[in-house]
């Protein structure tokens, strides 16, 4: 057959020569193969015999061996059977082909030892010679030994040798067997070809509880998690009662589909059959109630466990950082290493993850160490992590100095591009992207995803249109991945109805993508639209997650639907039993505090199950600063300033709701101890993308050549709108004279970069602006005063959300 066509005969073996039993041994053959030791040649269990059946590692067997020599017993094919077998376990083929050579009468049992060795320790071509081998020394196949080729061509993937051997299966006259056909059935799922194994399913006369569950593991790992769950009703109708493999193998499924209630119910069968203790199956648990979103169950479920291996450990640190728990997550590992498990790479990728989602530089500087002393630094997976958590961690340089020490591999490269656009590096991301492609390094779905990130934080049209005609060149427009991240960009740049056109063309949606379109709308400021497509989304096959209902109750926040968002605050427990997170809780205080309702706020604050982080007491000082909440800001703040006293930002919030209720004295107190610690005010910057180059305006500044232009403009600009009903908002501004006020009111940053806008495009142009600060009441009103006499389109997208400006009103509703 072709599968043999090339492969030469290993180990010297003549094909002329067989130094086999003959026939008449076939009773002794079938003797040494079972587990029992031979009492007719021995009538007594020698003290060497007893040291084989006891024998757990390779160092053990070469102090036996020599007992086994002196003895005499080295010719003895019970010995000869015991010590290959015992070399194949310890994964030493090549001392266990050195005894098997100098055998001379060889059974064939010694040739099913050597095959199971050679499938468990070395390639399938050596394993696939091996078993030429056995066919020219005419060895009477047995069903194993198909059985454990196949296996290994699964695990190769390689499914034309898989077909070479069942067609071998065929010919030998084994299709009715169950025990190679459920391999062969195996192999075709493995291979991705979960059609044919159902074939072979339907062609079995008799299917057994293994046959099944194979079956059921092939479409769970193939994606068909439905079709999985399905099987196993199938299974208990035709009477088979699934055990703690096939909870093993269906619990991925109902992962994928975060069918919780399914889960549960699994949980429970399992307990009732007394499957819960073994550690497989609870580490199965636990993994699907973290996928579906139920960390606390989880953790239950961890605590609960009597015994824990090194995977249950690193599904408990992965499955809390992936849910945002990472705090928990890093305590996990800790204890984890009290209690003397040995990290692996998947350890560090987990914590590695905690420590990025926590931004925390001296957490992840210990881990970085650990790596080295582990001996993981070489590892490509786990240096990958560490580049993003640097790069998380804000320390994108030494992310860089990483890369720039490793050999580079394709998920390298895009490590470090993302790692470069999270900083709001867009020029080193498109440099490194550019250097990527000047090398000859091919790029992937995940390259383009990075390099679109980069260009989403940029916010600039243009360049939004050449990486999506980069992706449709490089056919990679449809891959759902690259698709989200377009839509993500255009949502960025302002272009929401492309976004939203894009979303329509997708023939597949993950839940990423429903989340990257609902946060668009939201960020846009249209409620009604952002609540209308989660409807949609709760219809369809694609289940909300976490972030989902972060979105969505941000947009609620944002257009002032507030009944609306606690309702959503509520099925998010209740319907699809996700625990809330931190940034849950500060989104509601956020749309409580946004619409005037401080004290249930602040009362929301109180009976949190949780301590208030830095985001939900933000959220609250910011409410108190839009409606003046002198009691409530002040008890908000004193709590920020433990919890971050180096942000300034809180400290600038306080005093500008003690100057709005002309509190001068406290104004002087809250400045007075920022000058003390040090801490400053963030400048207000705006910029503007024209003709290839980005225009930067920092509030009150000269620098740029055109400012006296700009400034005339403005001063010009001013009169029309003040004559079409703009009165200035002096308020915006405190603590200085009436005429400083004016003049500091006119010389904010997006007003530069709106007027440097209007001078050099033409008439009809959108104009599109960023800044780095929330804008401005007076700023937000002059903007609409703009876009109403110059009839201009301007969009203006500040730190928290867009603002699309027209004939003189805001998508925003005067509501932001």
């Amino acid at each position: 057959m072709q599968l043999f066509a090339l492969c030469p005969l290993p180990f010297g073996a003549n094909t002329n020569t067989n130094t086999k039993y003959s026939k008449t041994t076939t009773t002794t053959t079938s003797f040494y193969q079972s587990n029992s030791i031979p009492t007719r040649v021995y009538s007594h269990r020698h003290p060497s015999v007893v040291l084989l059946e006891n024998c757990t590692s390779k160092k053990e067997l070469y102090q036996i061996l020599p007992f086994i020599i002196k003895n005499g017993f080295y010719n003895e094919h019970l010995f000869q059977t015991k010590v290959i077998s015992l070399f194949c376990k310890f994964g030493s083929n090549s001392e266990a082909a050195r005894v098997f050579e100098h055998v001379e009468l060889k059974l064939d049992v010694l040739y099913h030892i050597m095959l199971k060795g050679y499938a468990k320790n070395s390639s399938l071509g050596d394993a696939l010679c091996f078993f030429l081998r056995m066919m020219c020394d005419e060895v009477r196949l047995v069903v194993g030994d198909y059985a454990c080729l196949l296996q290994l061509c699964g695990e190769n993937l390689d499914l034309k040798k898989g077909r070479e051997i069942h067609g071998l299966i065929i010919t030998n006259g084994f299709e009715s067997n169950l025990f190679v056909m459920t391999a062969v059935m195996s192999l075709y799922a493995k291979c991705r070809q979960i059609d044919n194994a159902y074939k072979m399913f339907e062609r079995m006369q008799h299917k057994d509880l293994v046959s099944w569950t194979t079956l059921v593991a092939g479409y769970a790992q193939n994606g068909h998690a439905k079709r999985a769950l399905q099987l196993v009703l199938q299974m208990q109708e035709a009477g088979q009662k699934p055990d703690s493999v096939t909870l093993v193998s269906i619990l991925p499924a109902v992962a994928d589909m975060k069918a919780l209630r399914i889960g549960r119910s699994i949980h429970g069968y399992a307990f009732r059959s007394g499957f819960e203790s073994l550690v497989n199956v609870t580490n199965a648990l636990l993994d699907m109630y973290f996928k579906c979103g139920s960390a606390r169950i989880a953790r239950l479920v961890f605590k609960g466990m009597r015994s824990k291996t090194v995977v249950s450990w690193n599904t408990m640190i992965d499955g809390c950082a992936q849910n945002g728990e990472s705090e928990e997550a890093f305590a996990t590992f800790l204890k984890m290493l009290d209690e003397g498990e040995v990290p692996t790479r998947v350890t560090m990728m987990g914590v590695l993850l905690a420590c990025a989602n926590l931004g925390d530089l001296e957490r992840g500087w210990f881990v970085h160490k650990l790596l080295d002393k582990l001996k993981l630094d070489s590892n490509v997976s786990v240096m990958n992590s560490l580049i993003s958590m640097y790069s998380k961690c804000k320390r994108v340089d030494i992310a860089a100095s990483i890369f720039n020490n490793l050999e580079k591999t394709n998920v390298t490269w895009n490590a470090m591009i993302l790692g470069y656009a999270q900083n709001g590096c867009v020029k080193e991301a498109l440099n490194l992207f550019c250097m990527m492609q000047s090398q000859g390094i091919k790029l992937d779905c995940f390259t383009l995803v990075g390099v679109i990130t980069a260009l989403a934080d940029f916010s600039v049209n243009r360049q939004a249109k050449w990486i999506h005609g980069l992706a449709v060149r490089a056919c990679m427009d449809n891959n759902v991945f690259v698709s989200t991240a377009l839509v993500d960009m255009y949502a960025k740049c302002g272009a929401i109805k492309t976004a939203r056109k894009l979303f329509d063309m997708m023939q597949e949606r993950h839940v990423i993508t429903w989340n990257a379109m609902i946060d668009g709308y939201g960020t846009h400021g249209v409620g009604k639209e952002t609540l209308d497509l989660f409807n949609e989304m709760q219809k369809g096959a694609v289940k909300p997650n976490d972030i989902t209902f972060l979105s969505v109750i941000s947009a609620c926040s944002h257009s002032g639907f507030v009944e609306e968002g606690l309702l959503l605050f509520k099925s998010m427990q209740e319907d699809y039993y996700l625990e809330p997170t931190m940034d849950h809780y500060s989104a509601m205080v956020d749309l409580l505090g946004r619409a005037g309702q401080l004290d249930d706020a602040w009362n929301f604050i109180q009976e949190m199950p949780i301590k208030p982080g830095i985001s939900v007491l933000g959220a609250m000082l910011g409410a108190c600063k839009i409606h003046k909440n002198v009691e409530l800001g002040e008890k908000a703040a004193q709590k920020l300033f433990k919890l971050d006293p180096d942000e300034g930002g809180y400290h600038v919030l306080l005093a500008n709701i003690y100057a709005s209720n002309s509190m001068w004295d406290k104004v002087a107190k809250v400045r007075t101890a920022m000058e003390d610690k040090g801490l400053h005010k963030t400048p207000g910057c705006s910029w503007v993308e024209l003709r290839n180059e980005i225009h930067t305006f920092y509030s009150g500044s000269t620098n740029h050549p055109e400012s006296k232009k700009i400034y005339a403009f403005l001063e010009t600009l001013g009169d029309e709108i003040k004559a079409a009903g703009y009165v200035p908002d002096p308020d915006s501004i405190h603590d200085v004279e009436e005429d400083v006020k004016k003049q500091l009111l006119s010389s904010h940053s997006e007003r530069l970069a709106i007027a440097f806008g209007l001078l050099n495009t033409s008439p009809g142009t959108t104009l599109h602006i960023r800044k780095n600060l929330r804008v401005c009441g007076d700023c937000h009103d002059t903007t609409k005063y703009i876009s109403l006499v110059t009839g201009r389109e301007i969009i203006v997208r500040d730190l928290r959300r867009f603002h699309h400006f027209k004939n003189g009103s805001c998508s925003c509703g005067d509501y932001w």
